[in-house]
């Protein structure tokens, strides 16, 4: 790649492919300019994510290290490609990172990307025009030793541990503000529905448990998967052999990375495996789905409990533009929408993975694209549902009111006079019309034993205790 001065504003960067002017204090370069033009028809692009971004100049940063340690780079080049990396990654430059995410190379045009704007960001510092590739050159400095192959993975996998520790957090709050639901219903009896029918009684502190503990799942699954991200292929280079890279920088850069994450990261045993295969990443968006779904089920039922009048949703905007007054559940509609949008996006990732080609996934971009975006759709979903959760209020009256109306508390009484029994009684109350069931039982049994099986602190037991004073 050469440069010619900068004339009238322009400057003129020439490859092997030609030439292509660019204006002279433009931050990226000729490869990045030519990616842009393959996309530019129709003004519309899918935007990198800028997490990938910030961790790639991290990366870059720990291979420059790496090379001013080893000799690779000296100590002048070094000083000015570590300052254009911090900057980049502390987000001061996202403008200058103009690419689609639907790109060819597995990633090579956003590493070119990255080197150029690094490039020229130092020779900046240096108080150099940009283009002036002679001093600090975008492939033979800031690319020393590397390869999209090898760095692009890796830079999505610890961008990818940095979203997943947000949604984890964002998760814990969600679980935080479901138990603290828990403990305020606890007192309330209210009807549990199988098949969306009243079934058995149960507390409404049970119903937002069952959901606490479901999140509490995913927070875990989350923490656990974390692991399957630290182990990256940097030093591989182009198909995980190393080749063109001296094996003191290779054992290094991983230090380096290590250090300046603050995570335990670990290079590959098989670093060709790893830069062939990226199965982990499939594991983890799998992760991201599961947690979706329980989002989207939590979501359905608190709509379909505030539809039942039993707990009241925060409103939180207007629900029609006809209908004055309405109130729409749009919290739960968007989490529900949101998860659908994951769940599609778990499939992206998994056919990324699945065509990738001999040594190297060609498709990373749209996968990384995918799975990021996953994170963070999960992390906007969870912290906007704490956020509804903590304002819902239970209705204790209707809850009661159905609890009155279920014949299924008919099931209390099972143990105490059988099957047949009970169900003839709900035979004949059903012939009978009855609406208030707590009554008609009370009036056919022992009205002690109804009083006393829907005490929220029996229905908190598990089971009953089988002891002679149960019911008497």
């Amino acid at each position: 790649m050469n440069h010619s001065k900068p004339m009238g504003g322009r400057r003129k960067e020439r490859d092997f492919l030609g030439e292509i002017e660019l204006p002279a204090d433009c931050l990226w370069g000729i490869q990045t300019e030519r990616s842009c033009r393959l996309t530019n028809g129709s003004g519309s692009r899918l935007a990198i994510p800028v997490r990938l971004i910030h961790a790639y100049a991290v990366v870059k940063k720990a291979c420059c290290l790496a090379n001013r340690e080893t000799g690779g780079l000296e100590s002048w080049r070094a000083d000015a490609i570590e300052a254009a990396c911090d900057a980049i990654a502390g987000g001061h430059h996202d403008g200058a990172f103009p690419l689609d995410a639907l790109q060819g190379g597995a990633g090579t045009s956003t590493n070119m990307n990255l080197n150029e704007v690094i490039a020229n960001l130092a020779l900046r510092y240096m108080g150099e025009q940009p283009g002036n590739y002679a001093l600090i050159h975008p492939l033979d400095h800031v690319n020393r030793h590397q390869s999209t192959n090898d760095t692009y993975p890796t830079a999505l996998k610890t961008a990818a541990i940095r979203a997943l520790r947000e949604a984890a957090a964002a998760i814990q709050t969600l679980q935080g503000a479901l138990q603290n639901r828990e403990q305020a219903f606890a007192g309330v009896v209210t009807v549990g529905r199988t098949e969306t029918i009243p079934a058995v009684p149960m507390t409404m502190g049970q119903i937002f448990g069952a959901m606490a503990e479901a999140i509490a799942r995913d927070r875990w699954r989350m923490f656990k998967c974390e692991e399957r991200l630290r182990v990256v292929n940097i030093g591989g280079t182009a198909v995980g052999n190393g080749l063109a890279a001296p094996r003191d920088y290779i054992f290094l850069v991983i230090e380096k990375l290590r250090l300046l994450t603050g995570y335990g990261l670990s290079r590959a045993e098989n670093l060709a495996a790893d830069t062939a295969y990226v199965d982990p990443l499939v594991e983890v968006s799998g992760i991201i789905k599961t947690t979706a779904a329980n989002l989207s089920k939590t979501a359905r039922d608190l709509r379909r409990l505030h539809e039942y009048g039993e707990i009241r949703l925060p409103p939180v905007q207007a629900g029609s533009s006809i209908m004055p007054g309405k109130i729409n559940p749009v919290v739960c509609e968007r989490i529900i929408q949101t998860a659908i949008w994951m769940v599609a996006h778990d499939g992206m990732v998994t056919q990324c993975a699945a065509g990738g080609t001999l040594q190297i996934c060609e498709y990373l971009p749209l996968l990384s694209s995918a799975l990021l975006g996953m994170l963070e759709r999960l992390i906007d979903a969870a912290q906007s549902l704490a956020r509804h959760v903590a304002g819902i209020a239970v209705d204790a009256d209707r809850c009661a009111d159905a609890v009155a109306k279920c014949p299924g508390i008919a099931t209390v009484l099972v143990p105490v006079i059988g099957y047949d029994r009970a169900a003839e009684l709900v035979r004949q109350g059903v012939a009978r019309e009855i609406t208030d069931w707590r009554a008609y039982l009370s009036d056919e049994v022992d009205g002690k034993i109804i009083a006393d099986a829907l005490r929220p602190e029996r229905l908190l037991m598990l089971g009953f205790k089988q002891d002679p004073a149960f019911g008497k």
